[in-house]
């Protein structure tokens, strides 16, 4: 024991003499090494307020003491820590930094070098084995091949990935998010046995192919985030048995997510979301370690079976919205213990869903079913999850009725969303339950949901935002409580409301972005005090009874800064279908921010106002079905952002002739000038350059946005809705799809031909060009416009035949070319052959399918034309010059063939004579012939 004893304490002192001699030597800082960092120090830009290390770097002390520096044994310094020292202006190649020959880690992240290269200098360190210079605002390549840890994110590098780091045998993570690299991302990379983590996101000019992965690889962490992938998924995926995180969103992905991926039991992030993935979601049941799942936003199919979630036992987010994913929703979702979030939005499921136990200790905070296919009843189960904080089941077939009062046992519940269904929502519950027992509201939305009164219990609801009581029974007036709850979005179109606009309503607006009383029964004048609401971003009043002027205070609330998103700016002004009256205010700020201007259907009179040319963000410009008096707005054709132009039935006149540039107006979708006194011919140099009517060069349909608003808070878009008149039929665009496009020149006095050019508007979707005074034929070209739905040149001077091209358009659901002198046989085609008499009634001679065969009691059109003066039976008199010379060619004809045929003495006398005067044109037919002749008989010689 005393041996054991004394051994211990001679072992304490050797540690002790060991601890105490290594902290001497750690704090021994090698002459040179300091020196190098004073000088380091010295030639860098820095701030003393936000430089906590560099400052505190002195003379007097050892450098390994420093904070950020980190020694070796011998007093060399192996790492050096400066990140988040608010150092600018860059590091010569010739900095004392590089002179640290024995630095293993250098982190200079988050930094402002200000777009300088990354200095050469750095290959000087050769033992440099983590490198991290992330958000550092440099630029250029690195000059090292033996680094393990690459961190360059942030960093404008704007070059290719360069091939040898395929080459740096060592490497661990590499890091290249956010780098504005291009080029084809080096396959070998992604093959390198030790890479463990690969970080290439937000680059999407860079190409990827996904190689085949080697076995046994340890990768962990796959990150190519907006990259442009080629090609598919391998099931060699399969081999990264190591990986937990793979983030591959807006990849350009495409095919099936291969079954492969199931095998991943380290999985613990999927993200596929918003690419062009089909197919079936393969079976995840092995992946226990899973708790982000997100396939959301492509073309996967097929049905989800329970089997595939029923282990996933640690599954926290589950997004698969906005897919086809069919049948109906696996009961075992709603049971996952870690449930978090599930979005199952945009699908095609179906079916009922009925109720289910729901646990206590459920995490579930975000249930979205919206845009689906389910019906029934609304299940009460889901009301019984106390965590949770989101409910949207807008948008199926659920019905019966729902007592909201249900709600007062989700506390923590902000939205909910019922709109869209076949259910009526009963809101009569007072005296039932207190209102102070329900959840305080951020979002409450029941559009369509069979309200007959606004629900009461929203006057003790303080902190909501979001009020949609949209397309409901409601009458009357508004209860002024409403505006007391200092909305950001108010939604009250599609109802039964009847009263005046209050005077006063600009004091409770003063926090409102959206507000809509459209479609409703509101008179009266539009008091001036609504200018009062300086946060408005969007305002309808359309479809009211509403009278008087629009005030020139609403005008000049589209005031903003139109080089960045203004929030206190009025972006979208819809009046239409009122009674206003007087003219449009001439206005209109420098800095205008209006995107919709919407003022259809009203009484207003003047011209378009001069100062509405400011509006360089102007999306979509009606100003329909009013007594404008003015020549074609060019002033309008500096704004570029156009797409929607309708000046239909007014008093506008003259030619369209405008100076034009590859600016004018290249998003057009939509341009309606029917109905007004525009003469002249059509404008066809416009047709050469509205680009969003043509399709793009890659072959597919010319890109448009959705014209959509979207409050600051995205809690509410407003959908732009636009008139446009097919077959005498005037259809609401209430959703203004990317591909429609549209040109009404109808109900005008245009002439001269139609443009050659309109051929080339091939993602055209409506052309009316009728009611005019157009002449000449029709253009062949427009049997290239193969998206072409309707097509109306019906009483104009159109000639000549109707081009054959118009048979192969297989889309075109309305055809008029009556009302014209066209003439001929109507061309063949699979959809031409459906329209009736009345597509090509009163032309001049028409015939064919739906009208009178073309037989021979049908004349061609006379080449001598005929006086309008002549008798009334001209239209019948024959013309027998064409007769005679028909029959005497046929008897002169028949005086030949019959004895050819019938007379054989005649037939071998006229080939005789006919073959001698062959012989004398052409002598060489001769010589054929005779020896032709000789071969006959020698042939004939050998049969014999």
């Amino acid at each position: 024991m005393e041996i054991l004893l004394r051994g211990f304490l001679i072992l304490m002192a050797f540690s002790l003499c060991l601890h105490l001699n290594v902290g001497s030597v750690r704090s021994l800082c090698l002459a040179d090494q300091h020196l190098s960092l004073l000088k380091l120090k010295e030639t860098l830009i820095f701030h003393r307020t936000f430089s906590p290390k560099l400052n505190s770097w002195d003379s007097s002390t050892q450098c390994c003491s420093w904070p950020g520096v980190t020694c070796n044994g011998s007093g060399h310094v192996i790492g050096l820590d400066l990140s988040d020292e608010g150092i600018s202006g860059g590091i010569d190649s010739s900095s004392s930094l590089f002179n640290l020959h024995h630095l293993q880690s250098l982190n200079l992240a988050r930094n402002s070098f200000n777009g300088t290269r990354i200095p050469s200098g750095l290959g000087k360190l050769a033992n440099l084995r983590h490198l991290n210079l992330s958000n550092s605002e440099f630029s250029g390549q690195i000059p090292l091949r033996s680094l393990s840890v690459i961190r360059l994110n942030g960093n404008n590098i704007s070059a290719p990935v360069p091939e040898f780091l395929g080459n740096f045998s060592n490497l661990t993570l590499l890091d290249l998010k956010w780098c504005d690299l291009h080029g084809n991302f080096p396959a070998n990379i992604l093959q390198l046995p030790t890479l463990q983590s690969l970080d290439i996101s937000l680059n999407q000019w860079v190409h990827v192919f996904l190689p085949d992965f080697p076995e046994n690889g340890f990768l962990q962490t796959l990150v190519l985030s907006e990259t442009n992938i080629s090609g598919t998924m391998p099931a060699s995926i399969g081999n990264l048995k190591m990986l937990s995180t793979m983030k591959l969103p807006r990849c350009n992905l495409k095919g099936s997510i291969p079954n492969s991926i199931g095998s991943l039991a380290n999985l613990v992030l999927l993200d596929l979301s918003w690419n062009q993935l089909s197919g079936s979601i393969p079976s995840l049941s092995m992946l226990k370690n899973l708790t982000d799942l997100d396939l959301s936003c492509n073309n996967l199919s097929g049905q989800i079976s329970s089997t595939n979630w029923e282990n996933l036992s640690n599954l926290a987010n589950l997004w698969l919205n906005d897919n086809s994913l069919e049948g109906s929703i696996p009961l075992s979702l709603f049971s996952l213990p870690s449930l978090q979030s599930a979005l199952l939005s945009n699908n095609r499921f179906s079916g009922q869903i009925g109720n289910f136990p729901v646990v206590s200790s459920s995490q579930l905070t975000e249930l979205d079913l919206s845009s689906n296919r389910l019906a029934g009843s609304i299940p009460s189960s889901f009301f019984k999850f106390q965590g949770l904080r989101l409910l949207t089941l807008s948008s199926n077939n659920f019905s019966g009725t729902l007592e909201l009062s249900i709600i007062q046992k989700l506390g923590n519940l902000s939205t909910l969303d019922l709109s869209f269904n076949n259910i009526l929502v009963d809101v009569g519950f007072f005296g039932k339950i207190e209102f102070t027992n329900l959840p305080q509201l951020l979002e409450l939305r029941l559009a369509s949901c069979k309200l007959r009164k606004f629900p009461s219990f929203l006057k003790n609801q303080s902190i909501m935002f979001t009020l949609d009581l949209s397309r409901n029974q409601i009458q009357g007036g508004i209860p002024n409580w409403i505006f007391e709850l200092t909305l950001q979005v108010l939604d009250l179109s599609h109802n039964s409301l009847s009263s005046v606009i209050p005077a006063d309503i600009g004091n409770f607006l003063s926090n409102t972005l959206f507000f809509s009383i459209s479609s409703n029964f509101f008179h009266g004048v539009i008091p001036e005090s609504i200018c009062k609401g300086k946060q408005l971003q969007i305002l309808d009043l359309s479809n009211n009874s509403l009278s008087g002027t629009v005030p020139r205070c609403l005008i000049d609330m589209s005031h903003g800064n139109i080089s960045a998103d203004d929030l206190g700016a009025l972006r979208v002004l819809n009046l239409k279908r009122n009674n206003l009256t007087g003219t449009i205010p001439d206005v209109f700020s420098v800095d205008c921010a209006l995107e919709t201007l919407n003022l259809n259907e009203n009484l207003l009179q003047g011209t378009i106002p001069k100062s509405l040319a400011n509006c360089k963000k102007l999306e979509v410009l009606d100003v329909g079905k009013n007594g404008i008096n003015d020549s074609f707005p060019c002033l309008l054709s500096t704004i570029s952002s156009l797409k929607v132009l309708v000046l239909r039935s007014n008093k506008f006149f003259g030619p369209i002739e405008c100076p034009v540039s590859n600016e004018t107006w290249p998003f057009l979708q939509i341009v309606d000038l029917a109905s007004n006194k525009f003469s002249g011919k059509l404008p066809e140099t416009f047709f050469e350059i509205w680009t969003a009517m043509m399709v793009g060069k890659s072959g597919a349909p010319a890109t448009l946005d959705f014209i959509k608003y979207y409050t600051s808070m995205d809690s509410s878009d407003y959908l732009e809705e636009v008139t446009v008149t097919i077959k005498n039929l005037q259809v609401e665009l209430v959703k203004l799809l990317t591909i429609f496009t549209s040109i009404d020149f109808s109900c005008n006095n245009f002439e001269g031909k139609i443009p050659e050019v309109t051929g080339e508007l091939t993602a055209l979707h409506v052309l009316n060009l009728s009611h005019n005074s157009l002449a000449g034929p029709i253009p062949s070209s427009l049997g290239t416009l193969h998206n072409l739905e309707s097509l109306d040149l019906s009483s104009n001077n159109l000639s000549g035949n109707i081009p054959q091209q118009l048979g192969g358009l297989n889309f075109l659901e309305v055809l008029n070319l009556s009302y014209n002198q066209l003439e001929g046989r109507i061309p063949k085609g699979n959809q031409i052959q459906t329209f009736t008499e009345d597509s090509f009634k009163d032309n001049k001679g028409l015939c064919g399918t739906p009208l009178k065969d073309c037989g021979a009691d049908v004349q061609p059109p006379s080449t001598v034309p005929t006086s309008k003066g002549n008798n009334s039976d001209n239209g019948t008199k024959i013309n027998w010059n064409p007769i005679i010379v028909e029959v005497g060619f046929v008897f002169g004809l028949a005086i030949v063939i019959l004895p050819l045929m019938f007379w054989k003495r005649w037939r071998r006398w006229y080939y005789k004579r006919v073959d001698s005067v062959l012989f004398r044109i052409l002598p060489q037919l001769n010589q054929r012939n005779r020896n032709h002749k000789r071969s006959v008989l020698r042939i004939d010689g050998k049969r014999n």
